[in-house]
């Protein structure tokens, strides 16, 4: 099969870091690559060199003719001030040709999108409804192959459920760069890992998440095997080189040789395996043996007259996690800030235990100074030391630990990435014990690596925790049970994540059975009660045809003056039509309503 994209020889860095050199691979009609790896390995700026945004500095990459590429950027740069139908029609119509085409294409789009009102601004929408666009739109473009750079970011647990269903229909090839290992597991038939330690600068696994992970510690397994097998031979070498031997003789010149080159060989394998080097997490408790910390009793939570939750009860006990789930508005954050004492329920009471020590990270990393330095935010006092353990440990010795160099130190923090901001609140949060741990979106930005190393922390943590978050995987794993809220009041506890979504199953299900019982009853009690069409309703029949052809040819009109090359440069212009054209179709929809409802009203009439 021929590829769609081949990858030759690619090379780039940034000053004087390198991400990737002389990457070789190719994508094939059919394929979804799951591209992973370590914070600044290169994975968005890969992305960005396929889409054409940037150049290699060495190498290339080259799409098959005729490829539809579209790119999905981490980033949307939509103009707030148009609709989402506007926004639609402007890609769209790059693509589509015709007014009905257009119209048809705008229209999947929506529904794919489930949005209800396509005259709303990209302004006001929500930063999980925004990345829902920015996915519709380039789904809906047709692509061949379609590049997606952190696509669950900002969405919710059901945005994330939709992306997942939408890329299962699909029959267009993908490569999504993305840290969710459950997203990974349901969508992608591969998954390839960028990293220096590997041979051709990338692992590459048929297979999905479980899959890949299994395959990655077989061979690191392998590597610190070999490591530990050439240091014991290069330990017996040394011993032989110390006894002086005289380099006379052809064996002995050959041994001194190869004694050489399985330096270099030890030397390449330590430094391979040194990429594979980790984060340091490790969460200290008070020591305190209490076992309920936390009893929570009937609290309520409104704002703006819209009830957050309802009646919520719970404890939170040592040795435990509770996860905290919803759709984006549904009040998690709010949740945790009240555990953490920052705002009041407004009825029901929390109750803690005396002298609760807690740690509280913050999902906007509003106490996280961006001007101050990378030393002075690890190290509160602004010492060389800081205090780990009763134990004294030194600043750079403490950055190593969160994969910080020493010429880090004196950086500001704005200059580092949204990964690196996260290991350094962690850090923090890290120097003082603490019986409860809050954590709000603790993997964002996260890297898979550091994930798992911040899964193992909180498993090991001996006090209470409660961690908000939309990784499936993660609460997986650290969860005893899980909080979800469902944006309408409701906060239910469940045993597990598979268990929400068994109960939402059933309640859709139930939801589609009462409104069909009630559509039936409807129809039924219509037919009983045969009502004869009046005088009006039988002249607003007749002339209901000629009404909606005459709305058709407006419409038919806005669309040509939208389809127009002059319309598009002129912003405001194009606004007002895309205004005018929604009003239109808005007002064809009820025509075409109305002229249901009498038509049928008729027929049970003159039915026998």
């Amino acid at each position: 099969m021929i590829p769609f994209l081949t990858i030759q020889s690619l090379g780039k860095s940034y000053g004087n870091t390198d991400l990737f050199s002389n990457l070789s691979f190719d994508i094939k009609p059919g394929e979804r690559l799951g591209l992973i790896g370590i914070n600044g390995s290169g994975k968005s700026t890969l992305l960005k060199i396929i889409a054409g945004n940037a150049s290699p500095d060495e190498g290339e990459s080259k799409l098959k003719s005729r490829v539809r590429c579209i790119y999905v950027p981490q980033t949307d740069e939509t103009d707030p001030e148009i609709s989402i139908e506007m926004a639609l029609n402007i890609e769209l119509k790059k693509y589509f040709h015709g007014e009905k085409e257009l119209a048809r294409a705008v229209n999947r789009a929506l529904g794919t999108g489930g949005f209800q009102n396509s005259r709303q601004k990209c302004g006001s929408l929500s930063g999980g409804l925004v990345k829902r666009l920015a996915i519709t739109r380039a789904a809906a473009c047709e692509p061949d192959l379609l590049l997606l750079d952190e696509p669950t970011n900002h969405l919710d647990i059901n945005g994330i459920i939709w992306l997942e269903n939408l890329l299962a229909k699909s029959d267009f090839t993908f490569i999504v760069v993305t840290h969710d290992r459950y997203f990974l597991n349901s969508v992608c038939n591969q998954i390839m890992e960028l990293g220096r330690q590997y041979p051709y600068g990338y692992l590459r696994i048929r297979g999905d998440y479980d899959r890949f992970n299994k395959e990655k510690i077989k061979l690191i397994t392998a590597r610190q095997n070999q490591q530990t097998s050439l240091a014991s031979r290069m330990k017996r070498e040394d011993q032989w080189l110390k006894q002086g031997a005289k380099a006379r003789t052809t064996k002995s010149k050959f041994r001194i040789n190869q004694a050489e080159n399985l330096r270099q060989e030890l030397s390449e394998l330590k430094e391979k395996n040194r990429e594979n080097v980790q984060i340091n997490i490790d969460f200290c408790t008070t020591g305190r043996k209490t076992r309920q910390l936390v009893t929570v009793s009937n609290i309520e939570k409104s704002f703006n007259n819209k009830k957050i939750f309802e009646p919520l009860s719970l404890k939170l006990m040592r040795n435990s996690c509770l996860g905290v789930v919803g759709e984006n508005g549904s009040g998690k954050s709010t949740f945790i800030n009240i555990l953490a004492g920052n705002i009041q329920p407004d009825s029901g009471r929390i109750q803690w235990v005396e002298n609760l020590k807690t740690g509280f990270l913050d999902q906007k990393r509003s106490n996280l100074d961006p001007d101050i330095t990378l030393k002075q935010a690890l190290s509160p006092t602004g010492k060389d030391m800081v205090i780990f353990r009763n134990r004294p440990i030194h600043i750079i010795s403490w950055a190593k630990k969160f994969l910080f160099s020493p010429k880090d130190l004196d950086m500001p923090v704005k200059r580092f990435s949204g990964g690196e901001k996260a290991k350094i609140l962690i850090a923090k949060l890290m120097l003082e014990p603490a019986d409860l741990l809050l954590l709000d979106e603790p993997g964002n930005d996260l890297d898979i690596p550091s994930l798992q190393i911040l899964e193992q922390s909180i498993l090991e943590f001996q006090g209470a925790v409660v961690v908000v978050s939309h990784d499936r995987y993660f609460l997986k794993k650290v969860a005893d049970q899980i909080l979800y809220l469902n944006k309408k009041g409701r906060a239910e506890l469940f045993a597990d994540y598979d268990q929400i979504l068994h109960e939402k199953h059933a309640r859709a299900k139930k939801n589609r059975s009462i409104k069909a019982k009630k559509l039936k009853k409807r129809i039924k009690t219509k037919k009983n009660n045969k009502i004869k069409l009046t005088f009006n309703e039988k002249y607003e029949l007749e002339h209901m045809e000629e009404k909606i052809l005459k709305i058709d040819n407006i419409i038919q009109g806005i669309q040509e003056s939208i389809n127009d090359p002059e319309t598009a440069k002129n912003p405001e212009k194009l606004a007002q039509l895309c205004s005018r054209l929604q009003e239109q179709r808005e007002q064809s929809d009820k025509l075409y309503e109305r002229w249901d409802y009498l038509e049928n009203k008729q027929n049970l009439y003159t039915a026998d």
